[in-house]
């Protein structure tokens, strides 16, 4: 019998590990003797010496680690600790990070790297079996009390298929052959993580919905379950038919979010990074989804794929952000170990950072000072529509200005650039922003950012040069409020625009779907 550490370690401490835990059910199903099995799941904010720490306190025979992008530049320090804390113990390396890069976590501490099933892989090196062998991948049970208990609360994960049948040249599961998992057995397991405390159960099939049949019939169980949970799914907006919509028409507000990767509307992009698509199709399911108003849709874009210069992005980021998405993430190409972008990344010209997350830097379409016009624009995406904040103002600025998505949102990364920024600060930075530009009413503006702060905000209050055109100084729209809602309010849940009318937030009535308050309007 050995004493193993399965060790996984996050980007933060919400989020959960599926894979050691897959891992140690797959040592209890498979392992020809049993095994001591500790779990840690530590996160890369954490030091290398604490985490070393953690695991040497159990005095393992044996340590497995999951690699991945989010800790690959952390590993080589901690493995370098592992091996001084822990001679004897054989470490074991595996995930994306590892299984495609080999060589290099050899010599940086690592004694094993297995590939492929590693519920199956890591026992049948315990077993000292063939690692060859090809075996098709089996839904064992991670979800055991132990489990659950370690959960408290963070975000679970669920895998219900494997494998891709897309065959993306930037993403590592292209092309490969899709796995089903039992789908009662993965019925039973969506029904313990509804009843498990976490907030968000995110399924992790890398196209949810490339079965069609399958995805109704899940969907439709999971609509139909007693829960507050919310399930996310990555999908592909134009696989999506007229039943499955209609259908998930009827989803209870906030249970169900989708993550839809367009990644481009530059099709010689989508050509060259084999990318099929029904752009128009996925556009118009989007629009359809959204016009429910009952489910959080977020859209991917990435910058930085072949062909696509800065002008086409423009274009493809004005066409997405005119869909109105929940989320609209502007994330930059990753030239992965094991993609075949990766491999095609000389020929094309595209350099790229040789370490984790070894994003695109430059390439024929695209130069440094382009690349750094991206990461502004998406600096103030993510600090915006992203976080649903400052909705309206970013509409009427938008309409007013005459500004197109992507120039406003540049503008905004430049002049009010966010890097941990405070609200009330960032509040005060967008309003001198925008004030500067053609067309824009300082007082209206003003109107907007108050019913904007009313919605985004609890219990904090209003930006100083907000307050200064006369909002929030009327007792009376606090009076007012007060007899609407039937309750007492803080003072900074009520303001008074510029027209007269008054404004007040019902702060115990928030959206699943947006997670804004409902604010009232009261024209008198």
């Amino acid at each position: 019998m050995n004493k193993i550490v399965l060790l996984a370690i996050n980007a933060k401490y919400v989020h959960s590990s599926l894979s050691v835990w897959v891992i140690a059910a797959g040592i209890a199903k498979y392992a020809k003797m049993p095994h001591e099995v500790e779990i840690i799941e530590a996160t890369i904010h954490q030091s290398n010496s604490e985490i070393a720490g953690l695991v040497a306190a159990h005095a393992p025979d044996v340590i497995g680690i999951s690699a991945y992008i989010w800790n690959a530049t952390k590993l080589p320090e901690t493995l370098k600790l592992l091996r001084n804390l822990l001679p004897e113990a054989t470490i074991v390396l595996g995930g994306p990070e590892a299984s495609h890069n080999k060589y290099y976590w050899l010599k940086h501490g690592a004694d094993r790297i297995l590939s492929g099933e590693g519920e199956h892989e890591f026992p049948a090196f315990l077993n000292k079996a063939d690692l060859q062998e090809n075996r098709p991948p089996v839904c064992v049970n991670p979800y055991t009390e132990a489990y659950l208990e370690a959960l408290d609360g963070r975000l679970a994960y669920i895998e219900t298929s494997r494998g891709c049948p897309f065959k993306c040249t930037f993403c590592l599961s292209a092309g490969s052959a899709v796995h089903y998992f039992p789908i009662d057995t993965v019925k039973e397991q969506l029904s313990k993580l509804a009843q498990s405390g976490a907030r968000t159960v995110k399924l992790v099939d890398r196209t949810f919905n490339c079965n069609a049949s399958r995805a109704y019939e899940l969907f439709e169980y999971i609509i139909g379950l007693d829960t507050k949970n919310c399930f996310h799914f990555e999908v592909a907006a134009d696989l999506f038919d007229a039943r499955s919509l209609a259908l998930l028409q009827t989803a209870p507000p906030g249970r169900i979010q989708l993550e839809a990767g367009l990644q481009s509307f530059f099709e010689p992009a989508l050509r060259a990074s084999t990318r099929l698509m029904d752009l128009d199709r996925a556009e118009r399911n989007i629009l359809a989804l959204l016009s429910c108003g009952n489910i959080h849709i977020h859209v991917d874009l990435i910058a930085g794929l072949p062909y696509e210069t800065l002008g086409d992005f423009k274009d493809s980021f004005d066409r997405t952000y005119s869909l109105r998405a929940h989320t609209l993430q502007l994330g930059f190409l990753k030239l992965l170990h094991g993609s075949a972008l990766r491999k095609q990344a000389p020929q094309l010209g595209i350099d790229f950072m040789r370490e984790a997350p070894y994003e695109i830097t430059s390439s024929p379409w695209l130069t440094p000072d382009d690349i750094l016009t991206l990461k502004a624009t998406e600096n103030a995406i993510q600090h915006t529509c992203n976080k649903s904040r400052f909705l309206t103002t970013l509409e009427y600025v938008l309409a007013t200005s005459g500004l197109r998505p992507f120039a406003l949102f540049k503008t905004i990364g430049s002049a009010a650039p966010n890097h941990g920024t405070d609200l009330t600060a960032y509040a005060e930075q967008l309003l001198e922003c925008f004030a500067k530009l053609p067309g824009i009413d300082e007082t209206i503006l003003i109107d907007h950012m108050v019913y904007d702060w009313l919605c985004m905000v609890k219990g904090q209050n209003m930006p100083k040069r907000l307050k200064n055109f006369g909002n929030q100084r009327d007792s009376t729209a606090i009076e007012f409020a007060e007899k609407r809602l039937g309750r007492k309010i803080r003072r900074d849940e009520a303001a008074v625009l510029s027209t007269g009318a008054y404004l007040y937030v019902d702060s115990e009535d928030r959206s699943r779907v947006t997670s804004l308050y409902k604010v009232h309007v009261a024209n008198l």
